[in-house]
């Protein structure tokens, strides 16, 4: 047990739950806070893989809030046919400790662009928040946003900027087709893999978006384990 201790020390940070509270009807923002988390190099959209269970389950999930003092943010999703990342998530108490590693990934805010556009869902949501609160007030922001109820909105900052969808109403890749953004900034597309690709395909190949402008995030797929 020492050792294991000794060897997770190495490669992971810990924390402990230093609060919980629901912001969606079926997500929970857990706030891990302690000296390991302090002065981190985060950017917005990026996330940290979260150990769950045994030292090999791991969970990935998008930093919603970064606090340079020794704090992050997580919001995690409690949805059918729960893993055990949902069910760690949903399961966590204030006293719990956590063990985590440090902040990840290139799906993240690219600051210098004219304009802003955002297409995705729920998984995509949590990185999408970062990513706004960075953005200062003048800035040009657009997307839309697809959730299973009007109750699974996260307060996504700018908020009023974004077309929100309801699951089975209008599909993303139609909404992003009406919504017609020009290039000319860069677009940040999350969520469901095969979804990801379509909208990618319709900002690209129909309104003609450089690709290297379009950054892609497949959060999840069905029937794959990992990511929640």
């Amino acid at each position: 047990m020492r050792l294991r201790t000794r060897v997770l020390d190495l490669v992971t940070l810990s924390g402990t739950v230093t609060g919980t509270e629901p912001v969606t009807a079926r997500m929970r923002r857990l706030r891990i806070g302690g000296d390991a988390l302090a002065g981190l190099a985060v950017r917005p959209g990026q996330q940290v893989r979260v150990l769950v269970g045994g030292a090999l389950t791991r969970r990935t999930y998008s930093v919603w809030r970064y606090d340079p003092a020794g704090a992050v943010e997580l919001c995690v999703l409690n949805h059918p046919g729960a893993g055990p990342g949902a069910r760690w998530g949903h399961s966590a108490r204030v006293g719990d400790m956590v063990r985590l590693g440090r902040p990840e990934g290139s799906f993240t805010l690219r600051p210098e662009a004219a304009h802003h556009f955002f297409a995705g869902e729920e998984t995509a949501s949590v990185a999408f928040g970062a990513m706004l609160a960075a953005l200062p007030e003048g800035a040009r922001i657009s997307g839309c946003v697809e959730t299973e109820t009007a109750a699974d909105r996260l307060p996504l900052p700018h908020t009023a900027r974004l077309r929100w969808l309801i699951r089975g109403e209008t599909a993303l890749p139609d909404a992003v087709r009406e919504l017609a953004p020009a290039p000319g900034g860069s677009a940040y597309v999350a969520g469901q893999a095969r979804v990801v690709q379509q909208v990618r395909q319709v900002l690209v190949r129909e309104l003609g978006w450089d690709r290297r402008t379009v950054l892609t995030k497949p959060f999840w797929a069905p029937g794959r384990r990992g990511p929640e």
